[in-house]
């Protein structure tokens, strides 16, 4: 019966020959590093550098969707004071109105249908070509400006903002996604032209269609168009209010 034996180490061999005792530097452990190694071997965690890499992608991905959200946001336009927006410090242009500049006008206050108003205003007084008019982002708008965000048009800015009631004018590199060369944003304190012509509007967008019946809520008849009395539904003549009966159109007096 054979018994397997360790190859002795020939430095051990050789410091036994000589006498000298085994110490634990004889029997070094075989690996595959060669030379002097002081720095301790760490293990390699791929899913940390795959987990950053994935954290990353979706930092810059939800960074895009709100920069493209942001395009074309009405409430961003460039008020007094933001960087947005420069005032006219430099020598101001002579005002000159250019007809075929393209406008955008923003109604922030709570007046219904103001920039509707000048959206026809504009272009029949040939002050401009109002190509979009709409409520801005909020109704609280503190002041009326006219931007422009082509030094080259500060001349008509000047001449429509002189038409407006003598607003503001300033200077902005933001909003070119509206398509207009110039943007009007009413404010409250906005005292031009459009104001009576947009009650005006409003008034007649409240006011019932007098193509369409009218119905008396309390009865739910049919009210005659004639003398303002119900319609019996039975004869389809109108009911005296004082009688309570129906009433020959004929004779019926007319209100």
């Amino acid at each position: 019966m054979s018994v397997a034996r360790t190859p002795a180490d020939p430095q051990a061999n050789r410091r036994a020959h000589k006498g000298i005792p085994e110490d634990r530097f004889d029997r070094v452990e075989r690996s595959g590093r060669v030379g002097a190694h002081r720095v301790t071997v760490r293990p390699r965690y791929v899913w940390q550098y795959l987990i950053a890499a994935l954290l990353g992608f979706a930092l810059l991905t939800t960074a895009g969707i709100f920069a493209v959200q942001s395009i074309g946001n009405v409430e961003a336009l460039p008020l007094l004071g933001d960087k947005g927006g420069t005032a006219d410090t430099q020598k101001p242009a002579t005002a000159k109105l250019d007809p075929k500049a393209t406008v955008a006008v923003f109604n922030g206050t709570p007046t219904e249908n103001l920039a509707g108003a000048l959206e026809k205003i504009i272009p029949e007084k040939s002050w401009g070509n109002v190509v979009y008019a709409g409520s801005a982002g909020k109704d609280d708008v503190k002041i009326s400006a006219v931007f422009y965000r082509d030094a080259a048009d500060q001349a008509a800015a000047a001449g429509l903002a002189a038409k407006l009631g003598g607003i503001s004018t300033y200077e902005t590199k933001d909003y070119a996604d509206y398509g207009a060369r110039l943007i009007v944003l009413i404010g409250e304190d906005y005292a031009g032209p459009g104001i009576e012509e947009a009650k005006k509007m409003t008034a007649e967008d409240s006011a019932p269609d007098s193509s369409e019946p009218q119905i008396n809520p309390e009865t739910g008849n049919t009210v005659d168009p004639v003398t303002g009395w119900d319609i019996d539904p039975d004869t389809g003549w109108p009911i005296d209010p004082s009688t309570g009966q129906p009433v020959d159109p004929s004779t019926a007096p007319a209100q």
